[in-house]
């Protein structure tokens, strides 16, 4: 059985053999037992409310309780920038003309910016290969949103993803070849190493303020701007169904696209509901009833919060949940927890 949950201190080691799995470009999850361990006391307080909102991580891990493997983490970071920088490039526009010679162009630019500092920040999703089926991914990757409706005052206005940039098979990084790799004067992988150790410094000394013309850049190079690694893209898609959009503004290091999205318009805070756990409904759904859709039910208390998906769902204010369910939340018939349906509602209205 999988359940996700609050992480804890017994699984720093679990958590580290996670990071070896993720490659190169998620700088949030590296192999680096210091930085993960600071990582996963900062969550222990976090969901103990030992520290501040703005500077907890909380971080939850999808574990199978038969192994007692972790099958995979993702995060929610309450502000990003307030410690240490927090860099992207803006995609803007400079318009420049001629009356005399008829000419008028409009030239794409990149302005480095500090912009979403503040900023809320989903992080750190990753699924190990063989547990990449069914509803694990699109359940852990969704999870966060239905922590977020449980406890929005924690966060702020804006939230935002980070999307891990396009990359050939080889590990070759277009972007950073045809553009970062002049100013900064070594491998991709050294530089993702360092912003992930949170030595960002180098970015303000070395990357120049003035705008960059698009136009100036390679072609491969431009035509990653704004594009995913093809593992991400299954993610991109589902936070994009959650209500997160692309507003222009991407990675420095690998020009991924960076998405957000006012917490308040947030699918999670509108189809979300609190329900009472109410005793096993023994009738199975082929008896006359229609296939029930999937469902995330989560506890509604901070500390040993936990999450299962199951295919109960929630009517006139009250979930049927089975044993098992019962016991991978630590809930009891007529304890609350926190509702939302897997997939999107469909528009009946088209």
């Amino acid at each position: 059985m999988l359940v996700i949950r609050a992480i804890n201190e017994n699984d720093l080691d679990a958590l580290i053999d996670l990071a070896r799995q993720v490659g190169s470009g998620m700088t949030t999850l590296k192999p680096d037992r210091e930085m993960l361990g600071a990582r996963v006391e900062c969550a222990v307080q976090s969901f103990s409310e030992q520290i501040a909102p703005e500077k907890r991580d909380y971080m939850f891990v999808l574990e199978d309780t038969e192994s007692k493997r972790l099958a995979g983490c993702c995060a929610i970071k309450g502000a990003v920038g307030l410690e240490e920088p927090f860099y992207n490039y803006r995609i803007g526009t400079l318009v420049h003309s001629s009356r005399e010679l008829n000419v008028f162009t409009r030239m794409e630019t990149l302005y480095l910016s500090n912009d979403l500092t503040g900023s809320s920040e989903l992080c750190s999703l990753f699924l190990q290969p063989e547990y990449r089926q069914g509803f694990n991914g699109k359940w852990l990757s969704k999870s966060r949103f239905l922590f977020i409706a449980q406890f929005p005052q924690l966060f702020t206005e804006r939230i935002i993803a980070e999307m891990r940039g396009y990359q050939s098979d080889d590990g070759y990084v277009p972007f950073y070849e045809g553009l970062g790799r002049h100013f900064f004067k070594m491998d991709f992988n050294h530089v993702d190493e360092l912003t992930a150790l949170g030595k960002k410094s180098f970015i303000a000394e070395l990357m120049p303020r003035q705008p960059m013309y698009v136009e100036y850049l390679p072609q491969d190079a431009r035509e990653t701007i704004g594009k995913v690694h093809k593992n991400t893209e299954p993610a991109r898609r589902l936070l994009e169904t959650e209500g997160m959009h692309f507003e222009g503004y991407i990675d420095i290091f690998d020009a991924g696209p960076v998405l957000q999205a006012r917490v308040s318009e947030l699918r999670a805070l509108r189809e979300s509901s609190l329900a009472i756990v109410d005793g096993v409904d023994e009738q199975p759904a082929g008896e006359g009833r229609e296939p029930r859709e999937p469902c995330i039910v989560s506890t509604t208390t901070m500390r040993d919060f936990r999450m299962v998906l199951t295919h109960s769902n929630p009517v006139n204010g009250r979930i049927a949940l089975s044993e098992t369910d019962r016991q991978l939340l630590n809930v009891h018939s007529g304890d609350q927890v926190r509702t939302l349906p897997l997939n999107v509602r469909k528009n009946v209205n088209g």
